[in-house]
């Protein structure tokens, strides 16, 4: 492969290029449109898309030409030159099939649970079909297909090489752009607090007040707390490195609610789907499978496999669903392809969120007039819940967003009451004095409900943490009976030494929130425990001292139950024979192993702790055959000490050293063969993952099989 030349990397990624044909964008990750707006030639005109259109390291889409069309077809009316080959182009049409006009084929009644009561149920078709107009992909942007691995716009010419793009300017090579496309992430934080944060009771952080068009403030997304939990509306792209940056632990986030399927609001969904845990997404079956659809076309994946990443729970049209208590009832909002908007109630309080809508009842009353909308979605658009104690209402341009004047003509009191989200501060700004507020992001700016405590709630909180835990769903309602009396609630300070090595074991301890160290000399880095891991149990299992210490880095509260309360509740239990296999298997060396090496370093402490107790050691002689090429893997193989030649057809291509993996685990779980002979020339220890352990790894995590990169499989 040559070196790279002549090209401006963008600062979120994807690459410039200028030519006399103009300014030549490869590559084309979230949000880059805010990159090139602020440029002093602007947006460029030509694409090109990356030889991958999606980075599953990053679960993230860089060939995402949403905004790019929108700005250059709306605002400059253009149509922009969007260049690939023939499958990409294939895709790419799925896609903003998806994004732009909506799904080609839908019915709401799937979205209706029919017990015999009077739902409605509106036809929104009608309605997507009013936005539409006369457009088509074709009138939005126009595509050049490469032929035999080169096209030509003017008297530029761009040819494909070696998995690189060659790009010629009147005869003359003046740039060699690389073929894969990274995304760095550019977000703003606000202020990170001193201590963890604890989620409220009831509350609202926004990450991003604004749209996909302002360079200068985040895109839209809130987190809603409830029952110091999260759920993420809609979460932009890099929402997890927002709330670690803000002293936000992630795993307080279990669920996502998705209204829609533009770029603005879909693109952190799918990062979200691979990250630590298994996440849970709400949304309609009918906007389901439209985001499903969409990302399978940029993925190459299909639905099905999508589906395996995350655990999709339904909407219903008429029927409210409780997520963490709070009781949402959704609502179709009035937009350009199928959107959710909702109300929450939880403990007397409410809070609305209109979702992309055009709320202006000029527009509704002249749907309604021409037939477009009939009386009873008309009355059920002009029926929205204005007297919210708290009222999220997107604004934009429209004729797809609610126009600002229409907010700014609203009572006083309920402008009092609302916040102004999905609008750049500029636009805000110009309307002039009104009772209204804008959206403030920043941890620091939580909207705080008053509420009072249930209850329940002590019981609820526990209950919380134990369903985090790796052992949960095996327990019987006895067993959990059982822990909400054992139990006991513990607060340290930062700098507290929870456990001292030496010591006897007397407790076995539960984070619910802040940080702690486990401080032990043989570690190459000291393990980060936080919110919802546990400590302490090797000690009372074993009826030995401790053999680290664990000191507070934060405030934190924890749950500890004694010993042999502990001792007794986990007997004949799943989770005590999962503690002693981690008992049994523990070992700094593998630790250090898993610390060090590259092929694991997007992996977080508690997946290495996992994947720690997994690991089986195997010692392979020399001279000897681990795996024939065509071969099905049994497991995932990490070489430990040694090497292990790696073989195609016969020839010699490369080797594989410590730390690195033998296979892949999407590949492992999907059972396909081998592409290369593994083999010894010197006997070498490798540890060993198996097929089982590996696919029970990969159901609580299910992203992990993108983060664990191997050179050969």
């Amino acid at each position: 492969m040559g070196e790279h030349y002549g090209y401006q990397e963008l600062p979120r990624g994807g690459y410039i290029v200028a030519t006399s044909a103009g300014r030549i964008q490869f590559g084309a990750p979230p949000e880059t449109i805010k990159d090139t707006l602020v440029t002093e030639e602007g947006v460029p005109e030509i694409f090109v898309l990356p030889r991958a259109m999606f980075n599953w390291s990053k679960g993230i889409n860089v060939a995402d030409m949403e905004f790019p069309i929108y700005y250059h077809f709306f605002i400059r009316q253009q149509r922009p030159l969007v260049c690939g080959t023939m499958e990409q182009a294939r895709s790419l049409a799925t896609a903003l099939q998806e994004a732009v006009f909506g799904p080609k084929d839908f019915d709401l009644q799937d979205d209706l649970i029919d017990i015999g009561d009077d739902v409605f149920v509106p036809d929104i078709r009608p309605e997507l079909a009013f936005f539409r107009g006369e457009l088509d992909l074709k009138s939005l942007f126009r595509f050049r297909p490469f032929q035999d691995g080169r096209l030509s716009a003017g008297n530029v010419t761009i040819t494909e090489k070696d998995g690189d793009f060659e790009v010629f300017d009147n005869g003359g090579i003046i740039a060699r752009v690389p073929g894969a496309v990274q995304y760095m992430p550019k977000i703003d934080v606000g202020r990170t607090l001193p201590e963890p944060f604890i989620p409220p009771r009831f509350g609202v952080t926004c990450l991003g007040p604004s749209h996909g068009f302002d360079p200068t403030d985040n895109t839209s997304g809130f987190i809603i707390w409830l029952n110091h939990n999260g759920v993420m509306v809609d979460p932009p792209v890099n929402s997890t490195e927002w709330l670690l940056k803000s002293n936000v632990n992630p795993k307080f986030i279990d669920s996502i609610i998705l209204t829609h399927c533009h770029a603005d609001h879909d693109a952190g969904t799918f990062q979200k789907m691979l990250e630590e845990s298994r996440i849970t997404i709400y949304s309609t079956k009918t906007v389901m499978e439209s985001f499903l659809r969409k990302y399978s076309a940029f993925s190459g994946e299909s639905p099905a496999y999508l589906r395996k990443l995350f655990s999709f729970q339904p909407i219903y049209i008429g029927r409210p669903v409780m997520i963490h208590g709070g009781e949402f009832d959704i609502t179709y909002a009035l937009h350009s392809i199928p959107t959710i908007g909702f109300r929450l109630g939880f403990q007397g309080k409410s809070f609305v969120y209109s979702s992309d809508h055009q709320g202006d009842p000029e527009v509704q009353a002249k749907m309604f007039q021409d037939g477009v909308i009939g009386r009873d979605r008309y009355d059920q658009l002009r029926d929205f819940p204005w007297d919210s104690d708290v009222i999220y209402h997107e604004s934009g341009i429209p004729p797809l967003h609610t126009p600002l004047k229409f907010l700014a003509s609203l009572p006083e009191d309920v402008q009092s009451r609302a916040v102004v989200y999905h609008i750049a501060e500029k636009d805000f700004n110009a309307i002039g004095e009104t009772a209204l507020q804008r959206a403030t992001f920043g941890i620091e700016n939580t909207l705080y409900f008053e509420t009072e405590p249930s209850r329940y709630e002590d019981a609820y909180r526990a209950l919380d943490l134990l369903k985090r835990l790796d052992f949960f769903e095996s327990l019987p309602i006895k067993k959990v009976q059982e822990f909400l009396s054992i139990i006991e609630h513990r607060h340290f300070k930062r700098g507290d030494k929870i456990i001292e090595e030496g010591s006897r074991g007397d407790y076995f301890y539960i984070i619910a929130s802040g940080n702690a160290s486990v401080m032990k000399a043989n570690l190459v880095r000291q393990k980060q425990l936080g919110a919802f891991e546990y400590f302490g149990e090797v000690a009372l299992l074993t009826n030995s001292t401790r053999t680290a210490d664990i000191v507070a880095d934060t405030e934190i509260d924890a749950i500890a139950i004694p010993r042999n309360r502990f001792v007794n509740f986990v007997s004949g239990t799943e989770f005590g024979r999962i503690l002693q296999r981690v008992i049994d298997s523990r070992d700094e060396k593998i630790w250090n192993l898993l610390v060090e090496s590259e092929t694991f370093v997007r992996l977080t402490d508690y997946q290495r702790m996992w994947m720690e107790t997994c690991l089986q050691p195997q010692a392979i002689p020399g001279n000897s055959t681990i795996a024939a090429q065509g071969d099905v893997l049994p497991g995932l193989y990490i070489v430990q000490d040694g090497e292990v030649i790696v073989a195609k057809d016969g020839e010699e291509v490369g080797t594989v050293g410590r730390g690195e993996a033998i296979g892949m685990l999407d590949h492992i779980l999907r059972d396909a063969s081998s592409g290369f002979t593994f083999s010894t020339a010197e006997p070498a220890s490798l540890l060993y993952l198996s097929r089982d352990d590996a696919a029970d790894f990969v159901e609580r995590n299910p992203g992990i099989a993108t983060r664990i990169e191997s050179r050969y499989s």
